[in-house]
């Protein structure tokens, strides 16, 4: 009986490690997706202002 009421409590407590490692893992999936979408903003803000510049320098160029 005993082995029996110590293995019933070891389960839960597997169980709840199981959901505590995959919410871990969930949080880390999502800073990563955080960190990768902040660099695809970056690389784009980058190249916009880049092509902002070429244009501004074209103008420029254009008046004088």
């Amino acid at each position: 009986m005993t082995y029996f009421a110590t293995r019933s409590l070891e389960m839960p407590s597997m169980h709840e490690e199981l959901v505590r490692d995959r919410i871990r893992t969930l949080h880390r999936e999502a800073e990563e997706q955080r960190l990768v979408s902040g660099i695809v903003r970056l690389r784009r803000a980058r190249r916009d202002a880049e092509r902002a510049s070429s244009r501004l320098r074209n103008a420029l160029l254009r008046l004088a």
